[in-house]
């Protein structure tokens, strides 16, 4: 029924595409309410930039992939706001119990006001990006290149001469809501009696992501290919992590996340022409997922998605997220889209930022 579902959706989505006025870009910078943007293969050159980039936005945004997020577009999307039930998507602070990365611990001190006796404050110290995060475009360069989003430096970002290019308080001063969509990627290979390791390099290729759509009812081509991906979108994808972690114990979970940096091995998606072309031409606003690094890690070959999609198209990728009670949810209503708010921290100068989510279906 699902599929025959989809099918009827992706002829219905293409009969509106027929009769909607399409509008895609002209000038620089693009008009974010277009409904069609260029593929990856007819992006133009940009001088002075990595190949690949996408700076259409204007010489000063720091926005990147966010200026999808029009007015019309998350109006449209709180349309996805049926039911009003609320589910958060924050790890606990102290999640994982020992970060990933050799990234500093979460310590939290209560301290009393006055005599004590009458009110408290505390303070937290945290690695902004030791639990569930987003990843700003300060956080990886374009390798080749040493540039970040946008033709952000390193004497952008520190010393002397640092500035507020390519902060997170950018994404801040904007926000993040609009439609999200799910792939339950664990489910659906536990369904198929594929099992893996994701404190290991397990990959999860395209057309595992395109079988798991399919699974789900959904084809995720971009709308104006005749899929359910709408330009916009915000992309989550459940790896299996958060469900692997909860089974261990903190010593087996330590031991894990304290290897050498370059033995730190993690599953995620695969880097592939075959995912950047999608991750690239749905026009997704972010993507995140629950796994440690959101693609498979380390990386292998020439494509590394955290440059693609932070420094080549600002597009910000979120990790560590619980995904667990959406995903149960959504499977309840066989409904993977929803109404998703996050609101990154208002730091000028940030790298990172924990978010502040919640999926409302």
């Amino acid at each position: 029924m699902a599929s025959k579902d989809s099918s009827v959706q992706a002829r219905l989505n293409q009969v509106i595409s027929f009769l909607s006025p399409k509008r895609k870009p002209q000038t620089i910078p693009w008009d974010p309410d277009c409904t069609e943007f260029p593929a990856r293969k007819e992006i133009p050159e940009l001088p002075n930039a990595p190949p690949g980039a996408a700076w259409f936005w204007g010489k000063d945004d720091f926005l990147g992939r966010i200026n999808l997020l029009t007015p019309a577009r998350v109006k449209h999307a709180s349309s996805e706001i049926r039911l009003g039930e609320m589910i958060p998507l924050n790890l606990p602070l102290d999640v994982p119990s020992y970060p990933a990365f050799h990234r500093a611990e979460f310590k939290q001190e209560i301290m009393p006001i006055g005599s004590g006796d009458l009110a408290f404050d505390d303070t937290y110290t945290l690695n902004t990006q030791s639990g569930s995060q987003w990843d700003g475009f300060r956080h990886v360069a374009h390798f080749g290149t040493k540039t970040w989003y946008n033709n952000t430096k390193f004497e952008d970002i520190l010393g002397p001469n640092s500035n507020l290019k390519a902060s997170i308080h950018y994404l801040s001063e904007h926000g993040i809501c609009g439609r999200a969509i799910l792939l339950d990627y664990w489910s659906y290979a536990q369904k198929k009696g594929k099992w893996y390791d994701c404190f290991d390099r397990h990959t999860i290729p395209f057309e595992e992501l395109q079988a798991c759509g399919k699974d789900q009812g959904l084809d995720i081509r971009p709308e104006s290919q005749g899929g359910n991906v709408k330009v916009g979108d915000i992309l989550l994808v459940r790896s299996g992590w958060t469900s692997q972690y909860e089974k261990l114990s903190p010593e087996a979970w330590k031991k894990h996340a304290s290897r050498d940096m370059e033995q730190q091995r993690w599953g995620g998606l695969e880097a592939s022409e075959k995912t950047v072309d999608w991750l690239h031409d749905c026009y997704f606003s972010a993507v995140a997922g629950d796994a440690p690094s959101f693609e498979a890690w380390p990386p292998e070959g020439d494509i590394v998605l955290h440059c693609s999609l932070l420094a080549l198209w600002g597009c910000p990728i979120g990790e560590f997220w619980d995904l667990e009670k959406l995903s149960k949810r959504c499977r309840e209503l066989n409904r993977w889209t929803f109404f998703l708010s996050s609101s990154p921290a208002n730091c000028k100068g940030g790298v990172g930022s924990h978010i502040n989510a919640i999926a409302i279906l």
